[in-house]
């Protein structure tokens, strides 16, 4: 499905010793708790669910970012703090690691890469959820948005892990993530991004975000960072 990078040996001419996890869509299917959490937050406003838009396009981007241009700023307003209350509530830790995922974090540890996490879901949430995986203690540094939303693009998130990872030259770092905002993120510091093909991006996003290779599944991936 893309070509294959050899990650242990060479990548864009230097071993890969830091690699850079997405959350949603990549380590983790967390699609039933985003949106079961956000339709009853729009069921307690009274707002309307639209089927046909409110689905898994919505996920990767902070909500706050995706949901004005479909119901509005004001039902957003409205909606985003009661969505936030749920989805912590009940939502949170409806989080599945996609198969192989355990087993791949693990050999990369083994074989001494540096492992971050990256994401846009608010960097408290993201840390619930990799406690109660019991994966803390694999990442070097945990990076998500701020309850204040500080970080609002991928770009400003990849810039805060690197900073925590103590500015490792971007040769030596890759991305791996599902979504378009993961390539122009990492992208936009000079880290190539492996496309996660079984996440929520639609088909073709991540080829034509300009994704290094794409890959089916965790096990594809596995291999084609050797280890």
């Amino acid at each position: 499905m893309g070509t294959t990078v050899r990650h242990r040996h060479q990548h864009n001419g230097s071993v890969t010793r830091t690699v850079l996890f997405d959350l949603d869509g990549t380590l983790v299917d967390s699609a039933d708790g985003i949106l079961g959490s956000l339709r009853a937050a729009f069921a307690a406003h009274d707002l309307p669910w639209d089927e046909a838009v409110m689905d898994r396009r919505l996920l990767g981007p902070p909500m706050y970012e995706t949901l004005p241009a479909i119901v509005g700023d004001a039902a957003t307003v409205a909606v985003m703090p009661t969505y936030r209350r749920i989805y912590r509530e009940n939502g949170l830790l409806r989080s599945t690691p996609y198969p192989g995922v355990e087993e791949l974090l693990g050999a990369l540890s083994a074989a001494g890469v540096r492992l971050g996490l990256a994401t846009s879901k608010s960097e408290p949430a993201a840390r619930d959820i990799l406690a109660n995986l019991g994966w803390t203690e694999r990442f070097a540094a945990i990076t998500g948005d701020t309850p204040e939303a500080d970080r609002p693009t991928k770009a400003a998130v990849v810039a805060e892990a690197l900073r925590r990872l103590g500015d490792p030259d971007p040769a030596g770092v890759v991305m791996v993530g599902d979504r378009l905002h993961d390539v122009h993120g990492s992208g936009a510091h000079g880290i190539s991004c492996l496309g996660a093909g079984w996440g929520y991006g639609s088909p073709g996003e991540l080829a034509d975000a300009g994704a290094t290779a794409i890959y089916a599944t965790v096990g594809e991936l596995r291999k084609a960072l050797s280890v």
